[in-house]
């Protein structure tokens, strides 16, 4: 073996461990690259949000029109595309269940996984003195985990400031 030989292998051995730290330092950086715990692209359930006032009757529930406001701001947004309640409603007749089942968590999150969801949001609301305070929580639907939590007050006496809380909540959610 020549001398020329032994610097061109040290030539390829040095371009070698350069393309491994290059390869090994564009891996790194893609996988810190994103902040989101979840893909832009990941399809959201909304539930009805849960009236948690203490001595309240079912006629009193607002959750409906609440969880209304957090789909249209989330529609609007066309960053995540929201499951039609519709398709809810399929997965929990092919499950079988009743809406008393809905009460579970763990229901709603398999019923979520049917109808391709990969997050929910799910909340609730209640009126305690003169303040409206919503409760709002993003879940991962595979794992059951909490992305994010948010929570708004507004008066009780205003309705427009309940659905404007909520609007407010589903832009802190994502």
């Amino acid at each position: 073996m020549g001398e020329g030989q032994g610097e061109g292998e040290d030539l390829k051995m040095t371009y070698l461990l350069k393309l491994i730290w290059m390869t090994a330092f564009v891996l790194l950086f893609n996988s810190c690259a994103s902040d989101a715990p979840y893909p832009g692209n990941a399809a959201v359930a909304v539930w009805d949000f849960d009236n948690l006032t203490p001595g309240t009757s079912a006629g009193d529930d607002l959750g409906e029109a609440l969880s209304s406001q957090v789909i249209d701001t989330l529609q609007k947004r066309r960053d995540h595309p929201v499951v039609e309640r519709q398709r809810l409603l399929l997965a929990m007749e092919e499950l079988k269940l009743g809406s008393s089942s809905l009460a579970d968590e763990d229901t709603r999150l398999r019923l979520g996984r049917l109808s391709g969801a990969r997050l929910m949001v799910f909340g609730g609301y209640q009126i305690i003195g003169k303040q409206m305070r919503l409760d709002l929580r993003l879940v991962e639907v595979e794992t059951g985990k909490i992305i994010k939590a948010v929570q708004k007050v507004s008066p009780a006496s205003d309705l427009q400031g309940w659905l404007n809380s909520a609007r407010a909540a589903a832009e802190g959610l994502f």
